[in-house]
């Protein structure tokens, strides 16, 4: 793992504190994934965010200029999202982004 993807990592665990009883860490998609309860909700891979996104939230999502579709075969995966570095340059932004990816963990939760 590159410097900049290990400080990415170290961010994002600092995000994930609050629930961090829940949260297992794994490789997955070339680089680091958190899960929530076993639910993929963020992660980084080749100095990107990974965010597991709402379904109805993805076209607005994807009109920021930071955020494009996560598609490592060539075809988008659904409600997965890629957020470069300018997407999350402050704390406040990772944090949004964090809390988004456990939000919709939480609704794949049976």
């Amino acid at each position: 793992m590159n410097p900049n993807s290990e400080e990415i990592v170290k961010r994002i665990r600092i995000s994930l504190h609050s629930w961090k009883k829940d949260i297992e860490e794994k490789r997955m998609f070339g680089g680091t994934c958190f899960l929530f309860k076993g639910k993929m909700c963020v992660g980084e891979t080749k100095e990107r965010l990974m965010v597991r996104v709402p379904r109805e939230r993805i076209e607005e999502l994807l009109s920021n200029p930071f955020v494009g579709p996560m598609d490592f075969t060539g075809k988008p995966m659904k409600e997965f999202i890629f957020v470069t570095t300018q997407g999350f340059d402050a704390e406040e932004k990772l944090q949004q982004w964090a809390e988004m990816g456990i939000a919709h963990a939480k609704t794949k939760l049976k």
